[in-house]
């Protein structure tokens, strides 16, 4: 088994390689160029330093870190945060690091197969598909890093999951790989995770037919949960105020996959036909899961598999459920996108499939079963030329391949033996895989954002203190996607962290919605054209600007989105100022007196009010106050949840300026007292509350685990010592015969 353990690890790293030999980039695209890898360097940055970084507040929505993907309570992800600031190179640290975590998704898959009797061959075979499959393949490990690492420790989880209902494992283990799962802080694999679970326990109960063994699943799956709570309660907490604040059920189109489609997982030529960014007609096969999962179906003995339908009925009820939820509703509260759930059908159906071929797996009357996986390739390009009829002749190439692929393999079962049937199937990924990813170039997904940091940092203008940039992405042209172009002036996304300046933009998926409203800015930091209004009128509570309020030092302006700006005479208090080389893009308006940013801590406006900071750090402001007649401050943080404020020791109200910035009013009579406002993650005592619990019970669940253990081991030392008394000494019978003779 180990031997075929390496095996699955080495056939991920040669997929890995055929990948990059068609696309240099592809483990470098979309949200890992423009969130990630920055962010891991940001976060890293700051665990050097010595802080844990649960709020940076000059990044406004993107700078509250308990709201997304950033991992802070999984250690693996701290540790690439941890190295990720000595890395110029983020592509090449970020396919690394993708690899590790593909070849731990890939091992995954293969420990469930054993759990459920597979051989090792067509174990390791279901392995090293995954990580060559369409979706998880050109989204997962391509773009969407919280995914590909959720699912990596999701299907340990499982494979741990059945071994402990099983007797073969203990609630270690089951613990460990659901707790990453979770503290990866992505919701879908948490909740794949649950519906794992869900299907485990209905399968062994249909198994076994005890309820004990699932009963142990469950206390073990609840200690995980609660010791993974705190991810979750920050979010949930302070969804209110956030654009994923509604919790509705909504079934559209969108990233909706059809049955047609979602099955249509064999011929590697397919593009899929469902609603998305690109249209109707997918530039990508993401419906694809392996080439002979398909064909396969001819080749089990289905009278003897028959005999293993209680023993595998869990990872069919699983299949089933992620089959429904592909097609949809298109969003479930935070849950949107179904075409996400891609990857879980893949790993159910690889598992299914594999496990029957090395268990049942037969080719005897090799005619019969041949015809039959003609006809399921032809019900294959059948529908890829529905979906795609402009591609037909590509179809049936793919299609005549396939079918020779299933005879080539038909024949090395016939002749040479399971095992090498396996090694042809795993053989045929790589080519699939290189052909696959070149076919779809120039990928649609790519920011084309630099990877190695120095050369970013050296482009870019030495801007010092906070700025907010005012521009919108979408008007880049595909010729300004360079460091020679845009990327030398303008940020978008997580850019700004990557190159170690103090934005206000940045990439956040779940946003903040009043202040996202006020600047109308979106996810990835673009605003619309009414932003520069909007930043210097005067805000109504207070009648100081957004950009005072806010304590920004410079904004920058995108020429493409302001073309006539640098024209106007600057703000009250402005000035413009040239950046040789970088005209062509943006224009900046700096202050006359110089940054704001760095005096008198994060004290923003005040009313009737003395104040004077004592100490600030990213989570905490001490400020010194003194109001007669009571008045009110405005500090330059985000009106997150979680905000508490006292004076002199005794808890106040708080409140908040246009719904975003955070305000405390002063009672009058106040003189000389000290004023503590601090944030913490909300629901922060409770998440250790449960954590702690959940960490004892899984002590008690280990402990009868290991009494068990030793009790069974004690049954069978007794009943091995009873057999040998029962068993009659021949020879002393035979001394007693020869005696009496």
């Amino acid at each position: 088994m180990y031997r075929w353990g390496a095996v699955t690890a080495v056939g991920v790293i040669l997929g890995y390689a055929a990948v990059l030999l068609a696309n240099a980039r592809h483990f470098f695209t979309d949200d890992t160029e423009s969130q990630y890898t920055a962010l891991w360097v940001d976060l890293g940055r700051q665990l050097r330093e010595g802080a844990f970084p649960v709020m940076v507040p000059e990044q406004w929505m993107a700078g509250n870190n308990t709201m997304d993907d950033a991992g802070l309570f999984n250690p693996p992800q701290l540790l690439i945060d941890l190295i990720a600031p000595s890395v110029d190179n983020v592509a090449l640290y970020a396919t690394v690091v993708k690899l590790i975590f593909s070849i731990i998704a890939a091992l995954g898959v293969y420990r469930i197969c054993l759990a459920y009797g597979g051989r090792p061959a067509w174990s390791a075979a279901a392995g090293i598909a995954l990580p060559l499959s369409g979706f998880f393949l050109f989204f997962d490990e391509a773009s969407w890093m919280t995914a590909l690492t959720g699912t990596a420790w999701m299907v340990h989880a499982w494979a741990s999951s059945v071994r402990y209902t099983r007797g073969t494992g203990g609630p270690i283990p089951v613990f460990v790989f659901l707790y990453l799962t979770i503290t990866t802080q992505y919701i879908f694999p948490a909740v794949e995770a649950i519906l794992m679970l869900l299907a485990v326990s209905a399968g062994e109960l249909i198994h076994q037919r005890k309820w004990q063994p699932v009963a142990r699943l469950t206390a073990a799956a609840a200690c995980a949960g609660l010791a993974g709570l705190l991810t979750f309660l920050p979010s949930m907490l302070s969804a209110k105020v956030t654009w994923r604040g509604v919790s509705s059920i909504i079934n559209d189109q969108f990233l909706t996959v059809p049955w047609s489609e979602s099955l249509n997982a064999s011929l590697p030529s397919a593009r899929p036909a469902f609603t998305s960014w690109w249209g109707y007609v997918q530039p990508m096969p993401v419906t694809y899961i392996a080439w002979f999962l398909i064909p396969a179906l001819a080749f089990i003995d289905w009278r003897r598999a028959r005999e293993a339908w209680r023993e595998l009925s869990a990872v069919a009820i699983f299949s089933v459920i992620m089959l429904m939820w592909t097609a949809g509703p298109g969003s479930i509260g935070p849950l949107r996108w179904p075409v996400r759930v891609l990857p879980m059908l893949a790993i159910g159906l690889l598992v299914l499939v594999c496990v029957l071929l090395g268990r049942f797996g037969t080719a005897a009357n090799p005619r019969a079963r041949g015809i039959a996986a003609g006809v399921l390739i032809l019900a294959l390009w059948a529908r890829s030329f529905s979906a795609d009829p402009h591609a037909v002749i590509g179809h049936v190439i793919a299609a005549l391949v396939l079918g020779g692929l299933v005879a080539a393999a038909m024949w090395l079962g016939r002749t040479r033996g399971a095992t090498a049937a396996a090694v042809l199937a795993v053989a045929a990924l790589f080519p699939i895989a290189y052909y696959q990813v070149e076919a779809a170039q120039p990928t649609p997904m790519t920011w084309n954002l630099p990877a190695k940091r120095s050369d970013a940092k050296a482009a870019f203008p030495d801007f010092t203190g906070t700025t907010i940039q005012l521009g919108d992405r979408a008007l880049l042209q595909p010729g300004d996607k360079s460091i020679e172009g845009a990327y030398g002036s303008l940020v978008f996304g997580n850019y700004a962290r990557a190159v170690e300046l103090r934005y206000v933009n940045g990439y956040t998926p779940s946003g903040h919605y009043y202040f996202g409203e006020m600047l109308c800015m979106r996810w990835d930091g673009s605003v619309c054209p009414d932003a520069y209004r909007r930043m210097f009128a005067p805000e109504s509570a207070t009648g100081r600007p957004l950009v005072d309020l806010m304590k920004l030092d410079r904004v920058v302006l995108q020429r493409a989105l302001f073309p006539d700006a640098p024209n106007q005479p600057a703000p009250t208090g402005w000035k413009w100022v040239a950046y040789p080389g970088h005209e062509r893009y943006i224009a900046v308006l700096e202050r006359v007196d110089g940054p704001i940013s760095g005096t008198n801590g994060r004290i923003s406006d005040t009313k009737n009010v003395t104040a004077s900071s004592i100490s600030e750090t990213d989570t905490t402001s001490r400020v010194r106050v003194t109001s007669a007649e009571g008045g009110r401050i405005v500090f330059a943080r985000l009106g997150w949840p979680g905000y508490r404020v006292t004076l002199n020791g005794n808890p106040i109200p708080i409140t908040t300026v246009a719904k975003s910035l955070v305000a405390v009013q002063i009672p009058a009579g106040t003189h000389d007292a000290e004023l503590v406002l601090t944030w913490r993650p909300p629901g922060w005592k409770i998440g250790i509350a449960t954590a702690a619990v959940g960490l004892i019970g899984l002590g008690l669940l280990q402990w009868l685990h290991l009494r068990s253990r030793r009790q069974r081991s004690q049954t069978a030392v007794d009943a091995r010592a009873g057999a040998r008394r029962r068993v009659p000494n021949t020879n002393n019978a035979t001394s007693r015969t020869l005696s009496q003779m």
